[in-house]
């Protein structure tokens, strides 16, 4: 429990990282364009093969779909409600923030949304006595770089504080390595479907989130070069996975 706790909390540093990054390097708005892109292509590639690949061997397909399904729709329902209040933009690196008027109770949520599922899954990887699930842990660190990156970028630009920045954060990062602890903790000895189950929710929240947030920001903001570089970081953790 205590590993998948340091693993979960490993993977959510990435986040503070990239806010420090952002925070006192200025970093071109392209730049962080296509670093979420790669990131992007980082988690489609983990998602597909690593997350929804294995949960349907372990558990079967109607229980993968049923997972899938349940994740992406509690993705959607919650983020269409912390959209009210401002948090719609969270992972923005541009003024849509300031333009939003963004909550900062409202992002803080947000951010966790977006981290909880990936934790709870490096969790589930350590149940069976085997080590944790590298190419998912690598895809998790090498998109929540950008991701804290874009957002911390987005946070300076609508002017909340250092301390609001790096507190969010660090906070998040910490409930990342709880969520994996738990997600070890309370799956352990699970049945297979429901550990496929699980996994596919993981799934199917980290796309929806994709979709709504990350890539949106590569694509508007990265322009002809954004979809290289999302192939570039799907081949990447495709490579981790295999080797």
């Amino acid at each position: 429990m205590l590993q998948a706790a340091g693993w979960g909390l490993g993977a959510g540093s990435a986040l503070v990282l990239g806010a420090l990054v952002a925070w006192f390097v200025p970093v071109p708005q392209k730049v962080i364009a296509g670093i979420m892109a790669f990131g992007a292509g980082v988690l489609i590639s983990a998602l597909s093969f690593e997350l929804v690949g294995e949960a349907e061997e372990q558990g079967g397909l109607a229980a993968t779909a049923a997972g899938f399904g349940v994740g992406t729709l509690a993705y959607v329902a919650a983020n269409l409600a912390l959209a009210r209040y401002g948090a719609r933009h969270r992972k923005r690196s541009g003024g849509q923030q300031a333009a939003a008027g963004g909550g900062g109770a409202a992002i803080a949520v947000g951010a966790l949304l977006d981290g909880i599922p990936e934790s709870v899954v490096l969790g589930t990887s350590l149940i069976g006595g085997g080590g944790v699930g590298v190419a998912v842990l690598v895809a998790i660190f090498l998109s929540n770089v950008p991701e804290g990156l874009s957002s911390a970028a987005g946070m300076r630009k609508a002017g909340r504080s250092a301390r609001y920045v790096f507190g969010v954060w660090t906070a998040i990062a910490m409930a990342c390595g709880i969520a994996a602890a738990l997600g070890f903790a309370l799956l352990d000895g699970a049945d297979p479907a429901v550990l496929a189950a699980i996994t596919a929710v993981a799934a199917g929240a980290i796309l929806a989130m994709l979709a709504d947030t990350m890539i949106p920001e590569a694509f508007e903001e990265g322009g002809q070069w954004a979809g290289l570089l999302t192939c570039l970081g799907f081949l990447t953790a495709f490579a981790v996975s295999r080797a």
